[in-house]
């Protein structure tokens, strides 16, 4: 058994067809029915039997691709490993963050980044946290910087500290100006601009304090919700990094007392990922 067979395999298992295998192949049907025929004798079992329209996989079969796919990707991460040490520290490093994230990429840590390791590039994708996670799902970026909560169960994560939620507001609308933190009781009947992506959890932490909000404006992004509110248009909701995002020179900012409406951004990839030297090296910044 090698890795040419192994690919041939696969091609069969995912077309279930020989024919249509050998045309994604580039080669002729009979040479790749005689290397499963191979096959089949060097492992002493039956891979495959023929059903009315396309091949099934036996037993064996299943279980064979169960395993070649972990042998093939090994065997790709391996290749790209050598590629790294061949090249040295060099490569594009494709990163998703969240708006949320503040200046996560510009703190000190990315210029002794870029200073050690110039030849690294960055290629940088905006979105929400589950569009990352889809993203990170499809391999079109190595790491994400994401925003708690979501579901960890897949992923390795690396967190930072956890971060207030902010109450931030034109001096028209602060109800309290000698007050640099409030409670989340005093965002009763105020008009408030969420972002989307805490919705939920602030929906839920309002009706554990008995009250239903005042929604003025219900968006997609942390720039947004910063930006209305520096408009005058209402009390933004957002994590304490996303102040710094958009203009906010008319704004009263207000930490809420609450710690069920704490986060953390975390950066995470998925545990069967291959991590690039550069991926490693950005990780050790986080």
């Amino acid at each position: 058994m090698d890795l040419k067979q192994l690919r041939y395999f696969m091609a069969i298992v995912e077309e279930r067809q020989i024919t249509a295998a050998a045309r994604r192949l580039h080669m002729a049907q009979p040479p790749l029915s005689n290397q499963m025929k191979i096959l089949e004798d060097e492992i002493g079992l039956k891979l495959f039997q023929r059903g009315p329209h396309h091949i099934e996989l036996t037993e064996a079969g299943e279980l064979l691709a169960a395993r070649a796919v972990q042998l093939l990707d090994m065997a790709a991460m391996t290749k790209r490993e050598l590629e790294d040490f061949r090249q040295g520290l060099c490569g594009t490093l494709a990163i998703g963050t969240v708006s949320s994230s503040g200046g996560i990429l510009m703190h000190e840590g990315m210029q002794a980044f870029r200073a050690e390791f110039p030849r690294v590039h960055f290629e940088i994708h905006d979105g929400n946290t589950y569009q990352l996670i889809d993203m990170l799902d499809r391999r079109l970026i190595e790491i994400a910087i994401v925003r708690t909560p979501f579901n960890a169960a897949r992923f390795n994560c690396k967190y930072r500290q956890p971060e207030p939620m902010i109450a931030a507001m034109t001096s028209e609308l602060d109800w309290a100006p000698e007050k640099q933190e409030i409670t989340v009781e005093e965002l009763a009947k105020k008009p408030l601009i969420l972002y989307r992506r805490f919705e939920q959890l602030l929906l839920d932490t309002f009706a554990a304090h008995d009250f239903t909000p005042e929604v003025a404006c219900l968006n997609d992004d942390a720039r947004t919700t910063i930006l209305w509110a520096n408009a005058g248009l209402g009390v933004a909701i957002a994590p304490a990094a996303a102040i710094e995002l958009a203009a906010h020179n008319h704004l009263h900012v207000k930490t809420i007392a609450e710690k069920s409406l704490q986060t953390r951004l975390a950066a995470i990839w998925p545990r069967d990922a291959y991590i690039s030297s550069p991926a490693k090296h950005f990780l050790e910044l986080f």
